[in-house]
């Protein structure tokens, strides 16, 4: 895809080895609290990226429409969205569509059209190439992002959205109103990209379905990532680490139904040499997944964010080669790239960490008292 909204800015290849910034806070009570709140935290990192790129994704945030898939799209011109329009007239049930809502504001520009549909996949659509509605809707993002030229869908979940732009974060924020709306989730980035250029659709989060996934680092093993997707239908179109680190976590928990922890050992999974001196038990367990999901290692050093429908995961790579940190106060969970960045909206919280390598952050929007998941705690 080439236009103004994807073209290459003129920026120095300086490689800031620990840039981006990530944010997120999630109510595992399922209350609900406004965007204004990840923009504050995230603001706080405002010296890790440097207004290449800057996002978000919010969960709970369209409530009166829960059933509908909410996509996001961005167009580079009236006629890839008349061929995006006409693709949804012939394989979905549109409810409403219209601009995602923003306001100007000097310091976000070259803006493509931004529209937002809410729709449902038709009965003859699903019949006819015999898939579920998430696969089926996988399908159509990737034929859009691949096929029609100046389209590109940058979210497609139920009840959640992203928004992102070429700017820092704190200014994405504002100009997509993010303070209008409310959920009981929300992650945050700001990108300091060294590998890939600044354009709208590089900015994170990634997301597929209702995943949505924000990246601090550089993911090496991109190339043998993406073979193994490819084997099992998905395009990576925008050659960036982020999109397969996305894609991995939809193939893992959503089309092989690993568990959480089972999905993020194999991401993340330990040296041989550490499984060598595991119990007998776990040692056969890492073995098979390391033997299985070779192909999803993720090397190289990262710190990821991945939040879905009633849930927020936290995970470093296997060395810890890139900051997170976890807190807790009363039922909601914060991830940050730097503490920072959870006192200015939390100061006085019950626990604070620094989550092991490899080892996950989980929050889950539940009942009863949280728990801590693949942690050691300290008291704040």
């Amino acid at each position: 895809m080439e236009g103004r909204w994807n073209r290459r800015y003129d920026w120095q290849y300086d490689r800031i080895p620990s840039g981006c910034g990530l944010a997120a806070i999630i109510s595992e009570a399922g209350r609900s609290f406004g965007g204004e709140e990840i923009i504050q935290s995230i603001c706080v990192l405002h010296d890790r990226s440097n207004g290449l790129g800057g996002g978000f994704a919010g969960y709970g945030i369209y409530p009166e429409k829960r059933d509908l898939f909410a996509f996001h799209v961005m167009f580079e011109s009236i006629e890839a969205k008349e061929l995006v329009d006409a693709y949804f007239d012939r394989n979905f049930y549109v409810e409403e569509s219209g601009h995602i809502p923003t306001r100007k504001i000097k310091e976000i520009t070259n803006a493509p059209l931004l529209w937002r549909y809410f729709v449902k996949p038709l009965d003859d659509s699903l019949q006819d190439c015999e898939l579920c509605e998430e696969d089926f809707v996988t399908r159509s993002v990737f034929h859009i992002n691949g096929e029609i030229p100046g389209a590109y869908v940058f979210s497609s979940g139920k009840n959640m959205g992203a928004f992102k732009a070429v700017g820092y974060p704190e200014d994405v924020g504002r100009f997509y109103r993010l303070d209008e709306y409310e959920g009981y989730s929300w992650i945050g980035h700001g990108r300091f990209p060294t590998n890939t250029p600044g354009w709208w659709g590089g900015a994170h989060p990634f997301t597929l379905l209702d995943w949505s996934l924000v990246h601090n680092g550089e993911i090496s093993s991109y190339g043998i990532n993406k073979r193994y997707l490819e084997m099992f239908g998905y395009r990576c179109e925008l050659q960036t680490d982020t999109e397969v680190a996305a894609y991995l976590f939809d193939l893992l928990l959503r089309r092989h139904g690993l568990s959480i922890e089972v999905a993020c050992k194999a991401l993340a999974s330990p040296f041989w040499s550490d499984i060598d001196r595991m119990p007998e038990e776990e040692r056969e367990l890492f073995k098979a997944i390391r033997m299985v999901y070779g192909p999803a290692l993720l090397n190289g050093p990262f710190a990821i964010v991945l939040g879905f429908t009633g849930g927020l995961i936290g995970i470093n790579d296997r060395v810890k080669l890139r900051p997170l940190v976890a807190a807790r106060k009363d039922d909601r969970l914060y991830l940050a790239s730097e503490e920072a960045a959870i006192r200015e909206i939390s100061p006085d919280l019950d626990v604070v960490w620094a989550p092991k390598a490899g080892e996950p952050v989980i929050g889950r929007v539940r009942t009863g008292e949280p728990e801590v998941v693949g942690a050691e705690e300290t008291v704040a």
